[in-house]
């Protein structure tokens, strides 16, 4: 083995021990005596009603997993802009085919009724 991996070696087997003793030494440590009302559902001091779980509207998901990737793509097109002179035609090619491909998918989105709210 190179002495050149020396280090990551012993890095990778600290990070991979170290939360497995960390967990061993909670769970060794901490009190264990269950009890009915702590196992119970916590709701400001509400006594609950209901079942915890409900339906949300697959909508709802699918307008935030837009919104995240239409951020990211205000991520890429900030630093293209700053150093837009500097590359020249090849960065303006590969920015326009880079939002071609997000102006597709937002059409595509419009037509399916992702972006309706009702």
């Amino acid at each position: 083995m190179p002495a050149q991996y020396v280090d990551v070696v012993v890095f990778l087997v600290l990070a991979g021990t170290f939360p497995l003793i960390t967990l061993a030494f909670g769970y060794l440590l901490r009190p264990k005596n269950p009890a009915p009302l702590k196992r119970g559902i916590y709701e400001c001091g509400e006594i609950p009603v209901g079942e915890a779980r409900i339906r949300f509207d697959i909508r709802y998901y699918v307008f935030a997993l837009l919104f995240v990737v239409f951020d990211v793509e205000a991520v890429f097109i900030y630093p293209w802009g700053v150093l837009f002179r500097e590359l020249g035609w090849y960065g303006f090619v590969v920015m326009m085919l880079f939002i071609e491909v997000l102006v597709v998918g937002l059409i595509y989105a419009y037509r399916k009724g992702a972006l309706r709210w009702a």
